[in-house]
């Protein structure tokens, strides 16, 4: 059936669908949450360009145009769009790279980057690839989270004590020499940004609600916390002039105060060298999104397209480099911010934008004050909930696999890099789960006295026909486990030779038979025979027998009976 003109539009536009709705009561939601997180932007925007080690301009270019964009294409009515941490931190190490150095361009090299990430998200949605997140299990990404928090920290130290670029390696002597050179007001101003940045947070929050002050209001004044410490400490470098008679490091004057539309990043000749690096970030960019996206909708029991995600975070990622910005994806804190404070769709981010636009128009010569410690402490305490090494011991209790591809992926991302710990838990993750699917569980079972039910002869108490072997098998049946399934059968069927003259496997849990099990299953069937045990089958699934039916296996020569269900198999066979 051809989809209706209006509901294409809406599919592929989503803000149609919100506009078409919108009301005096969303308004005054979207307007509050807006201002509370143009607030949040503008600090984070620049901090999350040092710590990729480019600009501070296109950290809040990134924070405007990609924003609007995501705000038509987007599935998510809250998820705010923007720089983020671990993208950041994923910039620094692809511009790192010799091979990327080697250009000599790192601007331009970020811009790409930026541009090639839009690119890949596009072709995965036109491939319909939003399945490939499925390959990051949850404790890889956490691993890789924590491990790349603690190589923020590592990198934001130095700023945060005045300190130089750290460059001692091995020499045991060098560390002592190198620690000495701290500066002192530059050590006062970013441990008081730490200080102040606790206060105004869940201190300050619960002050206020105590004091009977609305969640929204009280959430709105503890986010101003980022904005007023820079606020603060801009006055204290600039009337002090503390950046000359105290070298205290400043981030320095913002070159272009809105974006122009450029794509003479085109001519970077660095995009082979990237194309591995942007593959990495787009990945993780969109699992971050859809993940953060998936928690706000579910709230307000709302929807996400994790396909039209992948469309509009390339096109957002594509419009960021257009206007000269860097990466960027759903930001959590963000969202969470612009979700509490009230947002009911993405005028917030509108507005957000907005403001961002006036603040940086009217307030923009003052950035050149901004100390680069009290950047570092705002990036601290924006990543230290990110670390999560408590989180390896719980998933280590649960599921010794999955504990240990958790842990060797935070420290491979600490001693290897970036990229090189995330393709390692990968690894480790998809090696877990083909041994597990190549050694399935199978259980021989009995009925449970007086019921139909049939159970594990080793977990439960049951009646079993000394004649009758019955196998259930708990997983699809592949070439990746036909071998242990058939030594199991084997191994089974040789413990009861003497007594068993039928064998019944129970294909509950089957949904799937490739051909090579089909194989597996005929050469069974044939040798069970030679030996006088007849093979049959019970409460095999549609699909599967829509396949199983004409095959010898069924209706050859040495074929059993096919039962409805288990409790069918004794008064039949007995």
């Amino acid at each position: 059936m051809k989809a209706q003109p209006s509901s294409f539009w809406t599919h592929y536009f989503p803000v149609i669908a919100w506009l078409r709705t919108y009301s005096r009561a969303d308004w005054r939601g979207d307007s509050l949450a807006g201002v509370i997180t143009a607030i949040m932007l503008i600090p984070q925007g620049i901090a999350y360009a040092m710590l990729a080690g480019l600009p501070p301009q296109m950290g809040l270019y990134a924070s405007m145009l990609p924003a609007i964009v995501y705000a038509i294409w987007g599935s998510s009515r809250t998820m705010s769009v923007g720089p983020v941490s671990i993208a950041a931190i994923m910039i620094m190490s692809a511009l790192s790279a010799p091979e990327i150095q080697a250009f000599n361009a790192p601007v331009e090299s970020a811009i790409l980057l930026a541009f090639e990430v839009g690119i890949i998200l596009w072709v995965m949605a036109a491939l319909r690839l939003g399945g490939l997140v499925n390959f990051i299990s949850h404790p890889v990404l956490t691993g890789f989270t924590s491990g790349a928090a603690l190589l923020i920290i590592l990198n934001q130290l130095p700023y945060l004590f005045g300190l130089p670029k750290f460059d001692c390696g091995l020499q045991i002597g060098c560390y002592t020499n190198y620690l000495s050179q701290w500066n002192n007001i530059t050590t006062i101003l970013g441990l008081g940004a730490i200080v102040g940045l606790w206060l105004f947070s869940q201190p300050l929050m619960t002050l206020l609600q105590r004091r009977g002050m609305p969640l929204q209001w009280a959430l709105g004044i503890s986010k101003c916390g980022p904005l007023l410490v820079i606020a603060l400490t801009m006055l204290l470098v600039g009337l002090g002039q503390l950046a000359g008679t105290h070298a205290v490091s400043v981030v320095g004057p913002l070159e272009g105060v809105l974006p122009q539309l450029s794509t003479d990043f085109l001519n970077t000749h660095a995009w082979r060298a990237l194309l591995p690096y942007a593959a990495i970030i787009a990945l993780i960019a969109y699992v971050e999104s859809v993940a953060i996206a998936k928690v706000t909708a579910y709230m307000r029991n709302q929807k996400i397209n994790p396909n039209q995600e992948l469309v509009a975070l390339g096109a957002a990622n594509i419009a960021t480099a257009v206007s000269g910005g860097m990466v960027v994806a759903g930001g959590l804190s963000r969202t969470m911010v612009n979700f509490t404070a009230g947002a009911r769709t993405q005028m917030a981010t509108v507005i957000a934008v907005i403001a961002v636009i006036v603040l940086v128009l009217f307030f923009g010569h003052w950035f050149a004050y901004i100390p680069k410690s009290v950047l570092a402490a705002i990036i601290l305490v924006a990543i230290l909930p990110l670390i999560k090494l408590r989180h390896v011991f719980h998933t280590w209790v649960y599921h010794k696999a999955d504990g240990w591809a958790e842990l060797v992926t935070l420290l491979s991302v600490l001693c290897l890099g970036i990229e090189e710990g995330l393709a390692i838990g990968i690894i480790l993750t998809i090696a877990s789960y083909l041994r597990q699917i190549s050694r399935p569980h199978i259980a021989e079972v009995g009925c449970v006295p007086g019921t139909e039910h049939y159970r594990n002869i080793d977990r439960h108490e049951v009646e079993t026909c000394p004649n009758i072997l019955l196998l259930r098998i708990d997983e699809n049946i592949t070439f990746a486990n036909a071998n242990y399934i058939e030594d199991f059968i084997q191994t089974a069927h040789q413990r009861r030779q003497q007594t068993v003259q039928d064998l019944v496997l129970i294909f509950t849990s089957v949904s799937h038979i490739d051909s090579t099990a089909l194989e597996m299953l005929s050469r069974l069937q044939h040798h069970l025979k030679a030996t006088g045990v007849q093979l049959h089958f019970a409460e095999i699934k549609g699909p599967v027998m829509d396949k199983l039916r004409g095959t010898a296996l069924l209706d050859g020569k040495e074929a059993g009976s096919v039962f409805f269900r288990v409790s069918d198999v004794a008064e039949a066979l007995n």
